[in-house]
């Protein structure tokens, strides 16, 4: 883990290095929420893998494939 890592993401920062590994105490639900509000649809198949990222499925901007959301929020397409 980066020692430099903030602990919550915000709108004017990303973490260069997300997905962050950590303790993610998003709930699926919470997680699926968080995805879609970056812009993804038919998110699914969600599974916390033992980095302490939620790892699934999702569509944007036409294209699905594979996604991940990190403790401090930080969605990203994989």
């Amino acid at each position: 883990m980066q020692g430099d890592a903030p602990a919550v993401t915000t709108p004017d920062t990303k973490n260069a290095t997300a997905p962050v590994e950590g303790a993610n105490s998003f709930t699926e639900a919470q997680a699926k929420e968080r995805i879609a509000e970056a812009g993804y649809t038919d998110v699914g198949s969600l599974k916390l893998d033992d980095q302490g990222v939620w790892r699934g499925t999702a569509t944007k901007d036409g294209k699905s494939g594979p996604v991940g959301l990190d403790y401090q929020g930080n969605v990203v397409a994989q």
